[in-house]
């Protein structure tokens, strides 16, 4: 279970793989769990644990349609596992989340992929993901 782990949204996704797939196993003994040089997208876990993952920057601000409040200059985010996607953006929305992009279903990243984006109340990006 991911319980919450870091996202960087990078330009050149290529140098952030190669860079973070030839260290991170010897630096924490991470393994890659998903993805490819290829991109957009992947993320390595040590153990069971999601511990880092990158993502090309114009395929998450392609999720959110240009909207306010969307990926916008932010390096990075905070990614966390739930159970119910759904349930989880209502309840951050209740305690003063912002809204980015809600739930919805990411087949281009796993077939059971779900994910909402919301902003925290100090502006941070935050995605609730299940799979």
């Amino acid at each position: 279970m991911d319980a919450l782990h870091p996202r960087l949204l990078v330009a050149d996704f290529g140098a952030a793989f190669r860079f973070y797939d030839a260290v991170l196993p010897a630096l924490v003994g991470a393994r890659l769990a998903r993805g490819s040089a290829d991109g957009p997208y992947a993320s390595w876990d040590v153990g069971t644990e999601g511990v880092l993952a990158v993502v090309e920057r114009g395929a998450l601000d392609a999720l959110h349609d240009g909207a306010d409040g969307g990926a916008g200059s932010a390096a990075s985010m905070l990614v966390s596992r739930v159970a119910d996607v759904t349930a989880g953006y209502e309840l951050c929305l209740r305690h003063g989340a912002a809204a980015v992009a809600g739930p919805a279903a990411r087949p281009e990243w796993g077939p059971t992929t779900r994910t909402a984006h919301v902003r925290d109340p100090a502006g941070n990006l935050w995605e609730l993901q299940s799979y």
